[in-house]
């Protein structure tokens, strides 16, 4: 079994839900026209990875496993509901922002998958680490992802900040270019594509060296050998 570091290096960047796994596209693809947006969606979604991955672990010796998939959509289910309920009352403005892509986390891939692959079968202070760090992981994406593509298409970060944090935060507006008449492509869903890609071909590089040397040392193993 795995370690708790290894869990969190696995979610947050080895096995990234957005960047390896390549689950959760839509809502990813849909919503992260700003940095705020994408900050709403990504915390909802860590929200119910971590309490669907906690629950699920504590009852996974209660449920038989011919109505598992069942009962774990169901508690997926409950949790969003809480936390739709939640948003509509006290963030009304992020969620009718956000809109359908509330409800749409029940569907996530990633989270029946966790559910299913990791807290089905682990403990539940295993099954908290895997769900921080998958839903860290896939915050992060989002929160770059619509950082860079506000930036882009906008020349600012931060708007609509007082959608989550209140009145108090339409202040918090930075505009990076002055008199910036924007660029479309960025903020319309091929920019999004664009963006995305741009990202998973950093991580490509981040890691080729790492990739690498291995094959390195193997090479030098064998040379020697000969």
């Amino acid at each position: 079994m795995s370690n708790y570091g290894t869990i969190m290096r696995d979610g947050l960047w080895t096995n990234n839900v957005g960047l390896v796994q390549l689950l959760g596209l839509c809502p990813l693809l849909a919503v992260t026209g700003t940095f705020i947006n994408g900050l709403g969606l990504g915390l909802a979604t860590l929200v119910t990875l971590v309490a669907s991955n906690v629950i699920i672990s504590l009852i996974r010796n209660l449920v038989r496993p011919e109505v598992r998939i069942p009962v774990f959509v169901l508690v997926i289910a409950s949790v969003v509901t809480v936390i739709e309920l939640t948003m509509s009352a006290y963030l009304y403005g992020l969620y009718k922002v956000l809109g359908i892509f509330i409800p749409l986390i029940v569907t996530n891939c990633s989270i029946i998958g966790r559910a299913e692959a990791f807290a089905s079968k682990n403990n539940v202070g295993r099954a908290f680490v895997d769900g921080l760090s998958m839903g860290l992981g896939f915050l992060l994406v989002l929160v770059t992802l619509g950082g860079l593509r506000e930036a882009v298409g906008q020349g600012t970060l931060f708007s609509g900040a007082h959608l989550m944090f209140g009145e108090a935060a339409r202040t918090w507006t930075l505009t990076l270019i002055g008199d910036y008449s924007g660029f479309l492509l960025a903020v319309l869903p091929p920019g999004a594509f664009i963006g995305l890609g741009l990202l998973i071909a950093l991580k490509n590089v981040i890691e080729r060296p790492a990739q690498r040397r291995p094959a390195a040392v193997a090479l030098k193993d064998a040379a020697s050998a000969a």
